[in-house]
């Protein structure tokens, strides 16, 4: 990375809250300018599609006034199993000038949509054990859902110069704040309110990716079926605090048993890869997202997939100013994991 090139911000917005970071460029490594994050509407964002744009550009404009932006360029991200499609795929050895060109072809044995629907990229991971091969991710993701997004940041005043995936977002986050085993199988998983994103690395390099149309509002709902109360006051209950007529300690079997199909998600992800791929086993699981908020949720997952599951810490190699609430942010760090990915891409980037 170009010490001193032109930061941006990394825009996470997800169906529940919008998170931003700015992350600086320093002699020894990288400062946190900024994170901030507001909550949204339920509904505005279904399975990683824009629903109400209108109402998402204001909360955009909120954002933007509380966090006070110095710039307007940014980088977002795309999710959902239905509209992103990534590949590990293994083609004859070629330069990327040949690849650039025959890679529409290649795509379309790949991607369930019609080609001239979606935008194709790819990178090339490095040759194969067989003479001749190389192994290439190739990523696929439906044009209208990227101009639902480029246009909704656009018209909140920001500028778009980089268009990334949360589970590659992950994956840059690991990169900068972890140090890479170059044997051990890592499980980035990130549970948003309405998306589970994962992303298995092998020596820190993606091996498979799975987005699921599942995630922490399922326990949301739970929560409010059995005690009858708002979506607001079920998601206080979610993360531990009491409402009136309802105790917290009442609301964590709720939560508890609702997160059973959270947990069945993830470890048929992993089951799936291990039966892919011979005799591989997983060293650890870094959990992000919202559900990392709640009590006891790790060692839960843990327990349910028989892997040591850990918290992650996406400001782990980044300095927090002292003038920076570090406490607040250390508290609300799971969150920031694809926001953090996306503030360390720059512009030029690929």
């Amino acid at each position: 990375m170009i010490f001193g090139s032109k930061s941006t911000i990394g825009l996470d917005i997800g169906s529940s809250y919008i998170k931003a970071v700015q992350v600086k460029d320093v002699k020894d490594g990288y400062e946190l300018a900024m994170f901030d994050m507001i909550p949204t509407a339920p509904e505005l964002i279904v399975d990683g599609a824009v629903i109400d744009s209108l109402r998402l550009v204001d909360f955009l404009k909120e954002l933007r006034s509380k966090a006070k932006f110095k710039t307007k360029d940014c980088v977002i991200s795309m999710s959902g199993h239905s509209s992103v499609i990534i590949k590990r795929i293994t083609l004859p050895e070629m330069s990327e000038d040949e690849l650039e060109e025959s890679i529409r072809f290649e795509a379309e044995q790949y991607v369930p949509f019609d080609i001239d629907d979606v935008n194709i990229d790819f990178q090339i991971l490095g040759p194969k054990e067989e003479p001749g091969q190389m192994d290439v991710i190739l990523v696929a993701v439906k044009k209208d859902i990227i101009n639902e997004f480029v246009t909704v940041v656009k018209d909140a005043g920001m500028n778009p110069v980089i268009v990334d995936v949360d589970a590659f977002a992950l994956e840059n986050m690991y990169e900068v704040n972890y140090e890479i085993q170059p044997e051990a199988n890592t499980v980035l998983v990130n549970i948003g309110a309405s998306t589970i994103t994962l992303n298995i690395l092998k020596g820190g390099i993606s091996a498979f990716t799975r987005d699921s149309a599942i995630g922490g509002n399922i326990i949301t709902e739970a929560i409010q079926k059995e005690f009858n109360v708002t979506y607001e006051d079920a998601e206080k209950l979610k993360f531990g605090e009491s409402v009136e007529g309802v105790s917290s300690d009442e609301a964590m079997s709720i939560v508890y048993s609702a997160s059973e199909d959270i947990f069945t998600e993830i470890s048929r992800s992993i089951e799936y890869f291990r039966s892919t791929a011979v005799q591989e086993e997983i060293n650890e699981v870094i959990l992000c997202g919202g559900c990392a908020l709640i009590r006891n949720f790790d060692e839960m997952l843990a327990e349910r997939i028989n892997v040591n599951v850990s918290v992650v810490q996406p400001f782990r190699n980044v300095r927090i100013p002292s003038k920076m609430d570090s406490a607040y942010i250390e508290e609300m760090a799971p969150l920031a994991a694809v926001a953090t990915g996306l503030a360390l891409r720059r512009h030029g980037d690929r």
